[in-house]
């Protein structure tokens, strides 16, 4: 989400967007199929499960979006060890997982004379060594 404008003397409005889980048709149905391209890359299913539920509920309407909260609420308390361990001991490829995603990008948006630059400069600097 871009920020808010801060102050006047800015040359151009940024405009407003906020894009949630109920403006994109079969949300669930769409995050599922983007994990299901990953799931050669996980060597069981538990740390497969657990990386679904920990994306589903990033996209959740918790206060809280850390391992705890999304484990309780997709799948309940006896998971919060389990999924906490996923995040931080469960194996998997991550340099696969990594080359799958750059071609999915690179399907998605590549050209060979493109470039995608990301540039969230609309945010005010704090400090005098913030340069």
């Amino acid at each position: 989400m871009l920020p808010a404008i801060r102050q006047e003397e800015y040359l151009y409005e940024i405009p407003q967007f906020s894009v949630g889980k109920d403006d994109v048709e079969d949300f669930m149905g769409e995050l599922r199929a983007f994990h299901g391209e990953f799931s050669e890359y996980f060597c069981r299913q538990e740390p497969r499960d657990h990386f679904f539920n920990y994306m589903s509920g990033r996209f959740g309407d918790l206060k809280r979006k850390t391992a705890e909260p999304i484990a309780i609420r997709t799948s309940g308390r006896s998971s919060v060890r389990g999924m906490q361990r996923n995040l931080s001991h469960a194996i998997w490829d991550e340099p696969g997982i990594l080359r799958k995603y750059h071609e999915m990008v690179r399907a998605e948006m590549g050209d060979p004379d493109g470039v995608l630059i990301f540039d969230e400069s609309g945010f005010v600097k704090k400090g005098k060594d913030s340069g």
